[in-house]
């Protein structure tokens, strides 16, 4: 099939490079209008307890949760009559306005005091944009530039409530990309020239790269019309898109390289570059799908979009190095070869090279260096035990963020936890009894950390009823059903999620759903938690499959996860230390907040996990190449890192370079990730390929390769070969 694709390639380059132009053209004119379609929520497991309670209360109640909140500041107090008068209109004006709905102010509903800070400084307007997600975010965006600002003399508005929040999420992403690739094209660019040693071969992996992005951004476009992705999907595409295509552009041109340096004819050595590189491009790709696949197994939607964005860009990646590269060889010819100062440097032998030297002092002491670096690791990893779940929240922004602002002053500043209150909701409990709903929700009011309890038949607390039901209780009942509003003490939130646990553990006389933010984060990292072994079982079972048709072997497909598991513990134990303890804060430019995200650590497996193997396939592909030469287990090691050493390495340092784009980002997420990745590669690159990898195989010897008579007869028959057409049989020291 390569040698089809590279013939097609070759005979038909125009035609290719045609189509792929007018296809990115395409792509990057649909994602102009991209962001619009992209969501900054997703972290909730829609089919989760606490989604259908929020679902039951929508459509029964006709009501939601308030997701936009003004936070009115007057320098007189709120209670000064002028600023009394300006609050009021705001919020009749507000109410006026489409696709909002059940707004409520501190001056409109009887001077609450939940809707007054302590000073009486600030108060608040609370309402509910309606739409979808999309609907809201653009709406929140004009109800902002409407009413952020002064309102009247000594009284100002800011915005924010969980629509603003996502709206800002959703326009720092967009600009993060822009100035992501502003950045990294030009750094990548230097950085090639010094690979390749000529700007004409360091631009064909930009080239490749340019066009997976702007075809991913176009697929992501198309998906959008059809599930729900998040905004941080786009992040995905374009900068793993941009890694993975130099990744792949590398290891084709280097051994284009290669075959014209052996006096191949430039037909032949695209040819045999496909049927060798090309290959093992395509099983790389694989890894990479199949590690990000996994991610569409969890069922909280953004989770899935960066599977369906990662399983994307790297089969355009893949796609993109197997057409465009071989069309651009076809059309330069040779002068994509090695300039005379990199010649210089391969003409001598390939026992004289540096990682030919390296192997070899590994393979000298395989256990004294294998037991340094697993106990380095190890140490690296053991943050990692004292890791904390947390939910995503408005902390993740900037400072500078007005929707971030208002969450920090209302949490700080007002004396109830009105935002934070969970939603009980009891389909049938209308047809129990005044008394029995009175009741049970004394009990609720009865457990720790629970301020209040609201429902149809009053307000409660400490297990006693201290507010009769008046008309404001009303809405808490329809038809039989009845819900309960359970308000915790404030300055609790670090024990709500302990809370929902409780009231979920309480003996109700009814059947209830709890819902509620708390609620959703709890059900979220339950679900991240039920899902995680099917995903890891997933992943290691198509991994074993894929590296045995790599290798023949049964030992090395198992060797490698273990250390690619390894390397990602060392990586989760310095992700804690920094992100969780807060380490280096000062440096990177977040906020501590003393625990790690829960979604964090299964998108940084899924994709570094994806690239840890993508590298062994690129080392493990030369290795066997070597092998099925003639050469010995060790000598075979050490020839085929010297083959590919060099330039793996490259790709691990530019990918490398390529993720630390993220860190321009001033969400705290994708700072993760600009942390977490580049270490991951660069570990896995160093102390996993570069010392325990060789360590592990001088060990096992010939056994590494070793497989039962059918398996073997299988990878015969089935399995992939590294190497070029007509190889040429090296004598090697055995």
């Amino acid at each position: 099939m390569m040698g089809r694709l590279s013939g097609l390639a070759t005979r038909r380059r125009r035609v290719v490079l045609v189509a792929a132009l007018l296809l990115a053209l395409i792509g990057g004119t649909a994602s102009m209008s991209l962001f619009g379609k992209l969501s900054a929520g997703g972290f909730a497991d829609p089919g989760a307890e606490s989604g259908q309670a929020a679902d039951l209360v929508e459509e029964t109640f006709g009501q939601s949760p308030p997701n936009l909140a003004l936070l009115v500041t007057a320098a007189d107090g709120v209670d000064d009559p002028a600023a009394a008068a300006a609050g009021a209109g705001l919020a009749e004006q507000l109410a006026g306005e489409p696709q909002v709905r059940d707004v409520v102010s501190y001056w409109t509903a009887g001077q609450a005091p939940q809707l007054r800070d302590d000073d009486g400084e600030r108060a608040l307007v609370l309402a509910t944009i309606t739409g979808d997600d999309n609907e809201v975010n653009e709406r929140v965006g004009e109800l902002a530039d409407t009413y952020a600002g002064p309102l009247a003399d000594g009284v100002d508005v800011q915005v924010g409530g969980y629509a603003a929040f996502s709206h800002e999420l959703t326009e720092q992403s967009e600009k993060d990309v822009i100035t992501g690739e502003l950045i990294i094209f030009p750094v990548t660019l230097v950085a090639l020239v010094l690979v390749f040693g000529g700007v004409l071969a360091a631009l064909l992996p930009l080239t490749v790269a340019a066009v997976t992005s702007l075809l991913g951004m176009g697929a992501l476009w198309a998906l959008a019309e059809v599930t729900e992705l998040s905004v941080f999907a786009a992040n995905v595409v374009t900068l793993a898109g941009l890694g993975l295509a130099i990744d792949y552009s590398l290891l084709m041109v280097n051994r284009y390289r290669e075959e014209l340096a052996a006096g191949r004819e430039v037909p032949d050595a695209i040819r045999a570059t496909m049927t060798s590189a090309g290959r093992t491009v395509v099983f790389a790709s694989l890894t990479v799908c199949i590690s990000l696949a996994t991610l569409t197994l969890f069922p909280l939607p953004a989770i899935r979009s960066i599977g369906y964005a990662g399983v994307v860009t790297a089969l355009l990646a893949a796609a993109a190095s197997l057409l465009v590269l071989p069309a651009l060889f076809a059309v330069l010819g040779r002068r994509v070869g090695a300039t005379r100062f990199r010649r210089r440097r391969r003409e001598g032998s390939a026992e004289e090279g540096f990682w030919h030297r390296l192997a070899v002092v590994v393979m000298r002491r395989p256990l004294p260096i294998a037991t340094v670096v697993t106990a380095v690791l190890l140490l690296l990893g053991t943050p990692f035990l004292g890791m904390k779940l947390g939910y995503l929240d408005e902390r993740v922004m900037p400072e500078s963020s007005q929707a971030r602002q208002v969450a920090s002053t209302i949490r700080a500043e007002f004396g109830s936890g009105e935002q934070d209150a969970l939603q009980v909701v009891a389909p049938t409990g209308g047809g129990a009894g005044a008394d029995v709903v009175g009741d049970y929700a004394a009990s609720l009011s009865a457990l720790d950390y629970v301020a209040r309890v609201d429902t149809v038949t009053g307000s409660y607390a400490d297990g006693a009823q201290v507010v009769p039901a008046g008309p404001q209780h009303q809405s808490f009942a329809a038809a039989d059903s009845v819900y309960l509003s359970v308000v915790p003490d404030p300055g609790t939130t670090d024990r709500t999620q302990e809370l929902v646990g409780d009231v979920r553990e309480l003996d109700a006389p009814f059947e209830t759903l709890v819902g509620g933010t708390a609620a959703m984060a709890e059900d979220a990292d339950a679900a991240l938690l039920d899902r995680l072994p099917l995903a890891l079982g997933a992943v290691g079972l198509a991994m074993v499959v894929l590296l045995f048709l790599l290798t023949g072997s049964v030992v090395l497909p198992f060797l490698a996860l273990v250390l690619s598991t390894l390397s990602l513990t060392a990586t989760f134990g310095a992700m804690v230390w920094i992100f969780q303890d807060g380490n280096l804060a000062d440096l990177f430019g977040f906020t501590v907040t003393g625990f790690t995200i829960s979604t964090v650590p299964v998108m940084l497996f899924a994709l570094a996990f994806g690239l840890a193997m993508d590298y062994q396939v690129f080392m493990l592909s030369r290795i066997r190449e070597e092998y099925e030469r003639g050469a010995s287990p060790t000598a075979a090691v050490a020839l085929g890192l010297e083959r590919v050493g060099r330039i793996v390495t490259a790709a691990a340092v530019l990918i490398s370079l390529v993720f630390l784009a993220f860190l321009v980002s001033d969400i705290t997420l994708m700072k993760a990730f600009g942390v977490g990745l580049p270490l991951a590669v660069l570990i896995d690159a160093t102390l996993i390929r570069g010392a325990l990898l060789l360590a592990a195989m001088r060990l096992g010897g010939r056994a590494t390769w070793w497989a039962p008579g059918p398996l073997r007869r299988l990878h015969a028959r089935f399995g992939l070969r590294e190497s070029s057409a007509e190889p040429e049989r090296e004598l090697v020291s055995r």
